[in-house]
């Protein structure tokens, strides 16, 4: 916990923290309880921009979360249109964030990026099916080592007004690598390849770059889990 807590800012909440610093401080010569006001305010700010290292499964065929969250769907869902991966659905696994999430985003599994596309839109509750296909969004699909494709989105919601990214066509990246952060409370989809299965709940929690939802060597059906 602390060292989520500690973790040092992400680059693109140091205008944030600043301003928040900044406007405390002139506060302060004016009225005390604005200043404490926006003291909380800048505190918050620095806990949502966190950006904590994580230790990364490194075995090739491991898919993991792109995010902190809560896992809210899991159904078959035709990728994208904009990635050209045609109209057959793939088993697709939506993580929720909440504003008290790590916000920054990783990579699912090692490859290349055969493209890379940011679609204005909407923004509807992050937590609707819809939002997948009406809501502003970055789209990732992705070749692995093995020739097999993977497909990854940055869903904008209700709050969230900003989806930042640093990826781009060609690129190799690794698991678990840094990639970008959406502010304020959003979504992000990954779409399995055909054939595989998730090894997460709906209901579990997530851990970004940590949490294995699904293996590429694995032979076991989807998992199911409830409440206790």
């Amino acid at each position: 916990m602390w060292k989520s807590v500690s973790a040092p800012v992400h680059r693109a909440g140091v205008p944030f923290v600043a301003g928040g610093v900044v406007a405390t401080f002139l506060a302060a010569f004016a009225w005390a309880p604005l200043a404490a006001l926006l003291a909380l305010v800048t505190a918050w700010m620095i806990y949502f921009f966190r950006d904590p290292d994580r230790v990364v499964p490194t075995r090739p065929g491991l898919i993991v979360s792109p995010a902190d969250g809560m896992v809210q769907l899991i159904m078959p869902a035709v990728p994208p249109p904009e990635l050209d991966m045609g109209d057959a659905p793939l088993t697709r696994i939506s993580v929720f964030l909440n504003v008290f999430n790590v916000h920054v985003n990783r990579v699912p599994v090692e490859g290349r990026v055969v493209k890379a596309r940011y679609m204005a839109g909407k923004f509807l509750n992050a937590a609707l099916d819809k939002a997948s296909d009406e809501n502003e969004r970055m789209s990732v699909r992705l070749a692995m080592p093995d020739g097999r494709e993977i497909a990854f989105v940055q869903i904008a919601g209700l709050v969230a007004r900003r989806i930042l990214y640093d990826i781009k066509d060609e690129q190799q990246v690794k698991t678990g690598e840094r990639y970008g952060l959406i502010r304020f409370g959003s979504r992000c989809d990954v779409y399995l390849p055909a054939g595989v299965a998730p090894l997460v709940c709906v209901g579990q929690t997530t851990i970004g770059g940590e949490t294995v939802l699904a293996d590429l060597a694995a032979s076991e059906a989807a998992r199911s889990g409830e409440t206790r």
